[in-house]
């Protein structure tokens, strides 16, 4: 078997091109960090999908994702039903509207954590939607050495890195699909950070080492879940939050039915804000405890320039009745 780091080092780019590639892949962090920035989260209640994504489609560009390479990552974590993972309906009207954009290149990638992924998706309904809308679905469970990155950078907890999948290293457009639940196996809280494990390497297929073993044996488990998105970009990020999970979670726990659809430039701060609604329906004492930017998951991500910075850079934006009445509500919890 080989040494430690060599199945990092033997996928590292070893060309020029290859080089410049991880460069600008390993710089986002950095080139966010310069600014402190702003984002806006888009909330509604309109209970169908379809009309959620019709409000949110109306504040960004036409062509979003006309002619790019697009990854998609859903939550498949495992194969129970909603909220523990995403709901069919969501999916479904996800994938139609970037299919319709005609992209150059569409792949929803995934590796579940707590169950095999090719069953995970075949019990979601996920290969029969693909082949009505041209999607493409990548197993990562098998994806051989040259799918995936190696990414490397002296700032992280992780001991020699971590592999990110090259459907997501090298798209132009990443769009994930979240859920809102807390998490019980050290995350404390799973949404659009967290949700980015699921295209990280379990197994570094060349010597084996267990990426997941060493997250969540780590006392940093949260800080490293935020590194994932130093390498992960989050382009558009639709939060299902009709239902959730306030307490247990992932695949379980005690149901919410905060009634909203949430999507976000930032995946900060829009995990900032479903962390206030975990607040508003009384949570967990880990993710009630202290201000919503101690939470580890988001101080790190801040720290590493992801997303915003504070709970003052968030813009509520209530795109129907339902959503004001919701941003009202939730602004003096985001604190």
């Amino acid at each position: 078997m080989a040494g430690a780091g060599e199945g990092v080092r033997r996928l590292a780019a070893t060309s020029r091109r290859g080089a410049l590639a991880v460069g600008a892949i390993l710089g986002l962090g950095a080139r966010r960090a310069r600014a402190e920035r702003r984002a806006t989260v888009w909330l509604t209640g309109a209970a169908d999908p379809r009309a959620a994504l019709a409000l949110v489609a109306a504040r960004l560009p036409s062509d979003f994702a006309a002619g790019k390479r697009v990854a998609l990552k859903a939550n498949f974590n495992s194969a129970d039903p909603f909220p523990a993972a995403t709901a069919p309906d969501t999916l479904e009207v996800l994938v139609a509207w970037l299919a319709a954009m005609r992209p150059s290149r569409f792949v929803l990638a995934e590796r579940s954590g707590m169950g095999e992924t090719r069953s995970v998706l075949e019990r979601a309904g996920v290969p029969h939607l693909a082949a009505r809308y041209g999607l493409e679905v990548e197993v990562l469970d098998t994806t051989g050495p040259a799918g995936w990155l190696a990414v490397q950078r002296s700032d992280l907890h992780w001991r020699r890195g971590f592999l990110l999948a090259r459907s997501f290293a090298e798209a132009e457009l990443v769009v994930q699909t979240c859920c809102l639940k807390t998490h019980r196996f050290g995350g404390g809280f799973t949404m659009a950070l967290k949700n980015a494990v699921g295209a990280v390497a379990k197994f570094d297929p060349v010597d084996g080492w267990d990426y997941m073993r060493e997250l969540h044996g780590s006392p940093r488990q949260r800080a490293m879940i935020a590194e994932i998105s130093t390498a992960f970009r989050h382009d558009l990020v639709l939060m299902d939050a009709r239902r959730g999970f306030r307490t247990g979670g992932p695949e379980s726990g005690t149901l919410v039915e905060p009634g909203l659809f949430l999507a976000s430039r930032d995946p900060v701060a829009i995990d900032a804000v479903g962390v206030a609604i975990l607040r508003r329906y009384g949570t967990t004492p880990e993710v009630a405890a202290g201000p919503i930017f101690a939470q580890e998951q988001l101080a790190r991500a801040a720290e590493l320039g992801i997303g915003v910075g504070s709970a003052e850079a968030i813009a509520l934006e209530g795109l129907d009745e339902a959503g004001r009445r919701a941003a009202e509500a939730l602004r003096p919890l985001l604190v």
